[in-house]
Parts: C-alpha cells; sequence; structure tokens
C-alpha cells in the first residue's frame, strides 16, 4: 500500500516497510500538536489517513483481517457470553466455595450479587442519530482535554486501510487481552450507536471520545454490561463481575465524553459511571 502525507509534517517513517499500514513521526510537530491532529482529521476522508496518538515502537504491526470484524455477529455474540456468564454465576451461588483468609493489608472482592438482568436485555439503545452532534468535532474537543495529561515519548501516527475509526486498532495490531475481532465490533457499534471516535493508543489502554453518551442509568448498564462482556478474560480469570457492586481491580477502555463540543475528563471509575455526565474509565 502506498499513500501520499499532508503537508506541514516532520520527518517520519512508514511501517511495516515494503507494505506499510501506518506512518510514524521521528519527533511531534513544531506546530501544537492539537492543530496538527485536527488538521489530520478533519482531511481524512480526502488522505484516507486517520490521526492517533501512539508510541512509535512497533516497526511490524500485526494488522487483523478486516473481514474477521465484519464476520462477528455482536449482538449474538454478547448474548451467548452473558448466557455462558449466567450459568457460571448461578451455580456458583448455589455451591459458594468456603470463604478464604485475607491478610489485613489486601482488601477483598466484593461480593458477587449475582449475573445482572435475568434475560438478555440486548444492546443500549443508540443516541447519536436523533442528536444533530457532529462526533467528529466532539472527539476534537476531547482529544484537546486528552493532551492536558501530557505523555512522554509519544509520537504522532497516521493510520492508513481503516475506513472508520473503529477500525484502527485492528489496522495497528493493538495488543489486547480482549479477542481483538469482538472488541473492534464492539468499537463499530458504538462508532454507530454513540458517535465513538479512537483518538489514543497508549500501551495497553485506548482512548476514545464518545459525542452522545447515554442518556440514562439503565442505558449506561446496557453499556457497561457489553463493554464487561467484550473484555471479560481481561477482568477476573473466566467470571465476570456483576455490573452493580463492582471490585476494585478493572482492566479495559477508557472513554473521554465530548457532550456537545464540552469534552469531560475521565475520572477513576467503572463502565457503570458512565452516565450523561460521567464518562467511563477503566484499562485495558
Amino acid at each position: 500500500m502506498t499513500f501520499s502525507l499532508p503537508e506541514g509534517l516532520p520527518s517520519g517513517r512508514s511501517v511495516p516497510a515494503g507494505s506499510p499500514v501506518m506512518w510514524y513521526a521521528d519527533r511531534l510537530p513544531y506546530d501544537p500538536l492539537l492543530d496538527v491532529w485536527a488538521r489530520a482529521q478533519r482531511q481524512q476522508d480526502a488522505t484516507g489517513l486517520r490521526p492517533i496518538l501512539c508510541y512509535a515502537d512497533d516497526d511490524h504491526p500485526r494488522s487483523l483481517d478486516l473481514a474477521e470484524i465484519a464476520a462477528v455477529d455482536l449482538e449474538a455474540e454478547l448474548e451467548q457470553g452473558w448466557r455462558e456468564y449466567r450459568e457460571r454465576q448461578l451455580a456458583w451461588l448455589a455451591a459458594p466455595p468456603e470463604p478464604m483468609d485475607c491478610p489485613e493489608d489486601i482488601e477483598p472482592w466484593e461480593d458477587d450479587p449475582g449475573a445482572p438482568y435475568d434475560r438478555w436485555p440486548g444492546l443500549a439503545p443508540a443516541t447519536l442519530p436523533a442528536s444533530g452532534v457532529d462526533p467528529d468535532e466532539a472527539a476534537r474537543a476531547a482529544f484537546a482535554r486528552l493532551l492536558r495529561e501530557g505523555w512522554p515519548g509519544i509520537s504522532l501516527g497516521l493510520v492508513a486501510a481503516a475506513a472508520r475509526s473503529a477500525d484502527i486498532p485492528a489496522v495497528i495490531g493493538w495488543r489486547a487481552e480482549a479477542p481483538l475481532p469482538l472488541f473492534c465490533a464492539l468499537l463499530r457499534s458504538w462508532e454507530d450507536r454513540f458517535g465513538a471516535r479512537v483518538l489514543a493508543a497508549i500501551g495497553a489502554t485506548l482512548y476514545v471520545s464518545v459525542a452522545c453518551p447515554p442518556r440514562t442509568q439503565e442505558q449506561a448498564d446496557l453499556v457497561a454490561l457489553e463493554h464487561l462482556l467484550t473484555t471479560a478474560d481481561n477482568i477476573v480469570n473466566d467470571t465476570l463481575p456483576p455490573v452493580r457492586g463492582l471490585p476494585h481491580r478493572r482492566p479495559g477502555v477508557e472513554l473521554l465524553v465530548g457532550l456537545n463540543g464540552r469534552p469531560r475528563a475521565a475520572p477513576g471509575g467503572y463502565p457503570v459511571a458512565w452516565r450523561l455526565h460521567r464518562p467511563l474509565a477503566c484499562r485495558a
């Protein structure tokens, strides 16, 4: 694959050599990074290059075949995962093991109140289509907030072969404990339903802006369940923590919600905290 870079970028390199799927800057641009990123984002449909913040430490990204994402039936996969979890948890609750002694300086896991929902609740309803909010504008606002955190050694990347923001992790071969095809299928769905946009892949954390988050706690709980089911192997060995009464160790996705162009910082929390005015934050 060959691609032409926009003007005004610092020196960089395309990777992998011979068949590049992305470009890394050797250093950050002289111009303010927010301006460079926003300009690249506005031009992405014309250039075919989508900007992302990342570490320029992988010259041999292992891209995922996007057909694997398209083959995922997201709701069917999540429903199956929920049914398997419910079966395991109900069996565990029927015959719980003896409690283990816990050192005084170690905080124990909270008791599991049982599988959330008595029946599969389906996916959270979409909020984007009728909102009138521009997801790309919300992404620029969230990106401005993200930059305030400071990222030593970070690089600007431009990703080719990603026709949509949700495919960026697949193209760059982002390493996650969650199955990448299922994870990217979830991102595609969030992109369609909530205006999600991938902003950065910093080590094991993915930063995503959300233009139109759920409007009610009930809707937010459904989004939390989707996220937990997608990254269940990350959270605890083979059992899924409940949506309510959450433990304190938490991997996942970090979301910066730009609401009507006003970004809000993502505090430490869990998907259940993703409400109208409180974005979720957890680590994958």
